[in-house]
């Protein structure tokens, strides 16, 4: 029965943020690429976790940094930049041929797929790691872990499709992976300063929540950017068809 409610508490909060990002979608994506997408998120957990090792093992020997210094490199060359490399890797395998990639949110609904597929597995790990506490643990992650993922990916899918449908320049292409491994960089480097110093981490604890709170405006702003772009898109479509239609029945 533990079991069960351990798993059921850690999926809960990425189930939540998928069908809010679902819901937020005009023209729904297809289940089974939905589904891949998460699929594709949650088996990417075991390359990363290989490689997380090997580079902790190179910096720290297997330890943990003392410093502050040294939890900013386990903040991003052993968390960020591996997990969000191999993110944008499943998000490329999953859209590369999809047919149903034709609007802008839809980089967004594909990378918070991946995204929340990927912090599903990771929140159980952690979960069961930690299953004397478990219900603490629960609450904290499904607060601010689980939603910093889903903003990483939202990031990192609103510069996809800027790439893919508005403007393929080096700017957009280098924001895919560095803006969200900025966004998840810092916020690990905060939430691991209590690493270091208890005091340090107390204060650095409050800067994660107005953090967390500005990346998630951020991610907000960008959606609506994108949904902006299909509805008018839509708009001018159904402009065209209009002038068509009209134009037709006159010469007919």
């Amino acid at each position: 029965m533990d079991a069960i409610l351990i798993i059921s508490a850690a999926l809960l909060p990425a189930i939540l943020l998928f069908l809010y990002i679902w819901k937020k979608d005009p023209q729904k994506e297809p289940t089974s690429q939905l589904l891949k997408g998460v699929l594709f998120g949650a088996l990417i957990i075991i390359p990363v976790g290989i490689v997380e090792y090997i580079i902790q093992m190179i910096l720290f020997g297997g330890g943990e940094p003392s410093s502050l210094l040294g939890t900013t490199a386990l903040a991003f060359l052993v968390a960020a930049v591996p997990e969000e490399c191999f993110k944008l890797l499943a998000l490329w395998l999953l859209v590369r041929r999809n047919p149903y990639f034709d609007e802008h949110i839809d980089g967004i609904v594909y990378a918070v797929c991946v995204g929340l597929g990927f912090a599903a597995v990771e929140n159980i790990g952690y979960l069961f790691g930690n299953s004397e506490e478990w219900v603490a643990v629960a609450i904290t992650r499904s607060l601010l872990a689980v939603p910093g993922h889903y903003a990483f990916a939202v990031i990192m899918g609103y510069y996809y499709s800027l790439y893919h449908f508005v403007e393929r320049s080096q700017t957009n292409r280098r924001n895919i992976l560095l803006m969200p491994i900025l966004a998840h960089g810092i916020y690990d480097a905060l939430a691991m300063t209590g690493m270091v110093s208890p005091i340090v981490g107390g204060i650095c604890f409050f800067v994660l929540i107005w953090f967390c709170i500005k990346m998630h405006k951020f991610a907000y702003k960008k959606m609506l950017v994108h949904l902006k772009n299909d509805e008018e898109k839509s708009v001018q479509y159904s402009s065209v068809i209009e002038q068509w239609m009209h134009y037709t029945n006159y010469k007919g």
